[in-house]
């Protein structure tokens, strides 16, 4: 008989606490084994009853949830799902958990905390379940730092027409318009990150979905638009796509890409969620396929689930080149798996090694750029 998930629930409500309890200890596979109002407590708990995984709040006293979870990450891997309050500055707290080691988060109401927290019931459990087969690993470096490269005006060399010389770079353009398409979700905004830093001021638009709630993609992308030479935005529809700019879906939209002319354009509409996910990574793909064909470099990046893997199958068919992220380097092999299986990918590779492996595929199409 499978053993239960063994669950400690971190947070200063004594209302949360409760109410996180009874939702854990309701499911079949899945015990709530201790409860904690502050990191202090939650310390001894921890170590006396080694749960598989933790939920912790973000604001708490005697120790804010960052502090105890870089001190975790650290000390005592631990799956994290962090509890976060749906603001500005809840979204920006939450990123910088997900970099510290963070599998997930749930974004609990300001208000209403009964009744919001009992309707997100199944997304709490569904993510623990995910957080239980997480790969975490031990944090041993701070931050990525702004790479020191980055051009002066990133956005004058961005906006150039995608054919000719680069201005200020001396390296020729695409003669066909290239895009880096990427699909990721548990995880993924870490993995976005190492990516998108690697990439040159002058590399192909890239068109992402990242599977993430209303609130959260906005400082998502400023986040990413502060570290890299390629300007990151949330899309916004009707948009031209153009090199040397990242698009990221926003959160609670569906994001796709069509063709207006010459030109590719951004659509975000309210459309139903696909395979359960707005954004999903189904849609995006399934318009790269159609739109883009030999153009497109597909990426899939951790996540759980199938959200994407026919659709990036759609893409290989068309002529796209397409790479999964490889078991080892995910912080959950499910969505790259699936897409291999479809046999949607010519390439499996470590995280670090696919930044380079895009740029040379673009560079193999005619175009030199620095790596």
């Amino acid at each position: 008989m499978t053993s239960k998930i063994k669950v400690v629930v971190v947070d200063d409500s004594a209302l949360v606490r409760s109410l996180l309890t009874q939702i854990i200890n309701q499911q079949p596979d899945m015990t709530c084994v201790g409860a904690a109002a502050d990191p202090l407590q939650a310390r001894e708990i921890i170590r006396e009853r080694n749960p598989d995984v933790i939920t912790l709040d973000v604001e708490m006293p005697k120790m804010d949830g960052l502090e105890f979870l870089s001190r975790l990450m650290r000390l005592r891997p631990t799956p994290v799902v962090m509890v976060s309050t749906l603001t500005e500055q809840g979204a920006e707290t939450t990123l910088k958990a997900l970099e510290l080691g963070a599998v997930d988060f749930v974004a609990k109401p300001r208000i209403g905390v009964s009744a919001g927290l009992q309707e997100l019931a199944d997304d709490i459990v569904d993510k623990i379940r995910i957080a239980a087969k997480a790969h975490v690993r031990r944090l041993t470096a701070g931050p990525v730092a702004a790479p020191a490269a980055a051009p002066s005006n990133p956005a004058a060399a961005a906006s150039s027409t995608p054919t000719g010389v680069a201005s200020g770079t001396g390296l020729l353009r695409l003669s066909t318009e290239k895009v880096i398409c990427i699909g990721a979700s548990t995880g993924g905004t870490e993995a976005i990150k190492e990516i998108l830093v690697e990439l040159p001021s002058d590399a192909p638009a890239v068109v992402i979905t990242q599977h993430m709630p209303p609130g959260f993609t906005a400082s998502f992308a400023a986040r990413l638009d502060s570290l890299c030479r390629i300007r990151v935005a949330e899309a916004r529809d009707g948009e031209r796509i153009l090199p040397g700019h990242a698009y990221i879906a926003p959160g609670g939209r569906q994001f796709s890409i069509a063709r207006s002319g010459a030109n590719y354009i951004a659509v975000v509409d309210d459309s139903p969620p696909v395979n359960r996910h707005k954004p999903s990574v189904e849609v995006l793909f399934r318009s790269c396929a159609r739109v883009l064909g030999p153009n497109a470099i597909g990426v899939m990046l951790t996540g759980m689930g199938g959200d994407g893997a026919q659709a990036m199958k759609e893409m290989r068919d068309a002529g796209a080149y397409n790479i999964a992220q490889d078991e080892a380097s995910c912080v959950v092999f499910g969505m790259p798996k699936m897409a291999i299986q479809a046999g949607a990918v010519q390439d499996v590779l470590p995280l670090k090694q696919i930044a380079r492996a895009i740029m040379e595929r673009v560079a193999a199409s005619g175009v030199r750029h620095r790596i």
